[in-house]
């Protein structure tokens, strides 16, 4: 028996889903990331708590609804092709956006658990300044002591980290190394850390998410 060879690009083409404004009428733009699990349309429901009817809200959505099949801190190598194909994707989307008109400058990308560790390994492979880059239960990918010697600067991008201190999925050593080193590449970061809660979004990182929105549009 044979089995079919795996793609190599095993999310190029998967939809990419939009609310808010039109991308040639907003005055910013958030790329949004589902979680393991999940679907683009789930994510996109946060846009609704966010109340900032002048961005535009693209969220792709994952083949299969995860962006690799492993644990964010097994062995990259492990999540491959998967993971390359899904940082692909981000870079796809921003550069559309840009095309639309609204710089990076102008764009937050924003993930949730597996979204949120895909959302802030692309922020900080392809450093530069962003709207604002958020990570809700989430941290950097691979197993400890993966070198995190990522080139390029964040320029004082905002930052924000959410995370309980006992998700069951994020460490919560892993959330404080991600802050360290998104600091460490000009990232003007943010870390909350929630006693007790449970691997979810609260008001309290919907508000923060806000304040970095309002300040981009003021």
């Amino acid at each position: 028996m044979t089995t079919a060879p795996l793609p190599q690009d095993p999310h190029r083409g998967q939809p990419v889903l939009a609310a808010g404004a039109p991308l040639d009428k907003a005055k910013g733009a958030m790329l949004m990331v589902h979680g393991r699990g999940a679907s683009a349309e789930d994510i996109l429901g946060l846009a609704l708590e966010l109340r900032h009817t002048d961005f535009a809200y693209l969220a792709p959505q994952a083949a299969d609804n995860a962006w690799y099949p492993y644990r964010f801190m097994e062995p990259m190598e492990r999540n491959e092709p998967w993971l390359s194909s899904a940082l692909d994707k981000l870079a796809s989307i921003l550069g559309q956006i840009a095309v639309a008109g609204i710089p990076a400058e102008q764009t937050l990308i924003l993930g949730f658990s597996q979204g949120a560790c895909l959302s802030l390994e692309f922020g900080a492979r392809h450093a530069r300044r962003y709207g604002g880059l958020v990570g809700l239960s989430g941290g950097l990918i691979g197993p400890d002591a993966t070198p995190r010697d990522y080139p390029g600067s964040l320029g004082g991008t905002p930052v924000f980290l959410g995370c309980s201190n006992v998700d069951p999925h994020i460490p919560q050593a892993r959330v404080d190394e991600t802050a360290a080193v998104l600091r460490a590449l000009g990232g003007e970061v943010s870390e909350r850390i929630y006693p007790n809660m449970a691997h979810t979004v609260n008001r309290d990182e919907l508000q923060a998410v806000r304040e970095i929105m309002d300040t981009l549009v003021k």
